[in-house]
């Protein structure tokens, strides 16, 4: 268990996450099934929520696990969510279901992340992906997705829609601040938006009709353009703050061009990059 200390009053954690779910007292009470008035008192310190009552609020908040365990502490009480490495035993059944995810996926690539994007996982799909990376020490250990995307000595400058792709990457980072106001996010989505801004691809990138339900990443590989559309899978009732923040991105094949270049590239074994 993460051993925390609170920072501030219990009311100021309940406010800080109200406004940023932009709700007000009477919408945050409503949603909870209590009284604005209780909930005035709770935030003002003039009443002490139970412990369930806290943790409906903070469920009704969305607030992520990791952020509720000093809301308890705040509020007196000790945190109950724990915070376990994934190696841990009591979180192999959970690996062991990441690891079927990702090898069930093959030939197409899946890999997971953590709140931060960086690299937990991936399946055997991936890696021949990487071959053209010009900085090795953006596969190297530990491995920061979004970093690896859109770096100029990454990925991005096989990415056909560079433009496009760039857009909704960034676009997601943004939403997952907004949900968690993590630092470490702020300060990627900073340092992404530095990379040199590609011009607008669109004209010449491949054409797309999906009907606005996705967009896709066309890769320019040895093996020719690979086009793939993704989807993100987290673990539906987690009360752990590792396996809470854990996300699964499988990447399908966009046409069947696609599929059948992967099959080949499955079918010819590992790359010489890879040995």
């Amino acid at each position: 268990m993460t051993t925390l200390a609170p920072a501030r009053p219990l009311g100021d954690f309940l406010r800080e996450w109200r406004r940023r779910r932009r709700m007000s007292q009477l919408d945050l009470a409503l949603e909870a099934e209590i009284s604005q008035r209780h909930l005035s008192f709770i935030e003002s310190g003039r009443a002490a929520p139970s412990r369930d009552m806290l943790l409906h609020l903070a469920e009704r908040l969305e607030v992520p696990l990791r952020e509720r365990n000093p809301m308890l502490l705040a509020a007196g009480f000790a945190p109950v969510f724990a915070e376990r490495k994934l190696d841990d035993p009591a979180l192999q059944p959970a690996r062991r279901a990441i690891d079927m995810v990702l090898k069930g996926h093959e030939p197409f690539p899946a890999l997971a992340v953590d709140r931060h994007w960086t690299l937990v996982a991936a399946n055997a799909a991936v890696a021949p992906l990487l071959a053209d990376v010009a900085d090795p020490s953006l596969i190297e250990g530990p491995v920061n997705v979004l970093r690896l995307s859109l770096h100029p000595q990454g990925l991005a400058p096989h990415i056909a829609n560079l433009f496009e792709w760039r857009n909704h990457l960034l676009e997601r980072l943004h939403q997952q601040i907004a949900a968690t106001g993590d630092r470490v996010l702020k300060a990627l989505l900073e340092e992404l938006s530095g990379y040199p801004v590609p011009e607008d691809t669109s004209k010449s990138a491949p054409k797309h009709d999906y009907a606005g339900i996705a967009v896709p990443m066309d890769l320019r590989t040895e093996a020719g353009l690979l086009s793939f559309i993704s989807t993100t899978t987290v673990f539906g009732t987690p009360v752990d703050v590792t396996l809470s923040e854990l996300a699964v991105e499988s990447f399908f094949p966009a046409n069947d061009e696609t599929a059948r270049l992967l099959r080949q590239m499955a079918e010819a074994g590992p790359s010489k990059s890879d040995s």
